[in-house]
């Protein structure tokens, strides 16, 4: 173990020429630089962060889905049949015709009807309206706090105004007190987000959201480490500029408020791409690359951090092209790709028998409806980066 970690402490690959670990203690009572310990604390935060979800989702996130009268189940439910259940659970969730035929025969059903019933069999595993409003309600509440906090707490730092202060005397750069609780909230929040990974809505791109959380833990503690703290608070408040606003537009698109919601998106939309496309590599990588080099020269944990950062950018160039093909379809043809992560499967044979069960009491209690396409996108426009939500 003593062996491993001192190659993996290297100074020689985390800090610049000339400069070791002693020469960063504290330099005075009362002041400190980064230090690796400094994140463990972030752990048990996670977990209160966690706590507190849940409890905002139950007494504040779920209250207002009441009010908003949004449906706490998934459409109909599947009939119990215990035959069908078994073939559900032990063999396959989509049967192929070959089990459709076979259990039309044994059960003297239609083929229709035993695709009916897997049809609703499986939305009934899948999350409620209600349920993916708390969730979107309690993200959209985290981040525009932390944004809020962050923005607050750069307008009143050097680095903000002038990208070079990140690199002059580093890294004798001493920890201030509101750049420690930027940075372990942050870290905090996303280790809660692997843990809640599990308990969260199942979604098909779980595997990758995964990694994702992981490799953003490390990328904020790699940064922490060997003191790039200055630019990391630059890069995780222009990422977190836009993330409050795609979660206000899907609780928009949840609570049928379709107009907001393409209004909503749309500023989304010009705000990702001003700070991911922009902002971030016309002024954050500039300094990281070009002012840090001239400032500081490279060493190799500085070569990693850019190389991270590039591949960061060209995942802002697949996104943005993603996003900006998706709502293009969505304006000129009227047509939206929608987040199949966790949809809920329909059918025409279903929304005609919701119709008939709801006509009577919309034409009782509802104004007549706009034309189809009044509002330009049928509604639908948030709906069409939901695939991308996740950053």
């Amino acid at each position: 173990m003593a062996a491993f970690s001192a190659w993996f402490w290297n100074e020689r690959f985390w800090l610049p020429h000339n400069v070791t670990w002693a020469d960063l203690a504290d330099p005075a009572p009362g002041l400190e630089y980064p230090k690796a310990r400094h994140l463990l604390s972030a752990l048990p935060l996670a977990l209160g962060i966690f706590a507190v979800r849940i409890l905002f989702e139950r007494f504040i996130a779920r209250p207002c889905a009441y009010m908003l009268r949004l449906p706490a189940q998934v459409g109909r439910r599947a009939q119990p049949h215990a035959v069908l259940e078994k073939v559900f659970t032990s063999i396959t969730k989509c049967p192929d015709s070959r089990h459709l035929d076979g259990l039309s025969k044994q059960l003297d059903w239609e083929v229709r009807k035993v695709q009916r019933w897997f049809r609703r069999r499986r939305n009934q595993d899948k999350p409620s309206t209600l349920t993916k409003f708390c969730e979107s309600m309690w993200r959209f509440t985290f981040y525009l706090c932390i944004f809020t906090y962050g923005l607050h707490f750069l307008r009143q730092s050097t680095w903000m105004w002038d990208t070079r202060q990140c690199w002059y005397n580093y890294p004798y750069q001493v920890l201030s007190p509101g750049l420690y609780y930027f940075y372990v909230i942050e870290l905090g929040f996303y280790w809660s987000l692997v843990f809640s990974q599990f308990t969260d809505i199942k979604r098909k791109d779980f595997l990758i959201m995964f990694i994702h959380h992981l490799a953003t833990v490390g990328l904020i503690s790699f940064s922490y480490v060997n003191n790039m703290v200055r630019v990391g608070t630059l890069v995780m408040c222009v990422h977190d500029a836009s993330d409050f606003l795609l979660e206000a537009a899907k609780l928009a698109n949840y609570a049928r408020y379709q107009r907001l919601c393409d209004s909503l998106f749309v500023f989304f939309g010009v705000v990702f791409f001003g700070t991911r496309l922009i902002i971030f590599p016309f002024w954050i990588l500039n300094t990281t690359l070009f002012e840090s080099w001239e400032i500081i020269g490279p060493y190799p944990s500085w070569w990693l951090f850019n190389g991270l950062l590039l591949v960061l950018q060209a995942l802002h160039v697949i996104w943005s092209y993603l996003i900006a093909r998706i709502a293009f379809k969505a304006i000129v043809r009227g047509k939206v790709s929608k987040d199949d992560r966790s949809d809920i499967e329909s059918s025409s044979e279903d929304e005609a028998e919701t119709a008939k069960d709801k006509a009577k009491l919309a034409a009782r209690s509802s104004p007549p409806s706009p034309p189809k396409g009044e509002n330009g996108t049928n509604g639908h426009l948030a709906a069409a980066a939901w695939a991308q939500d996740r950053w």
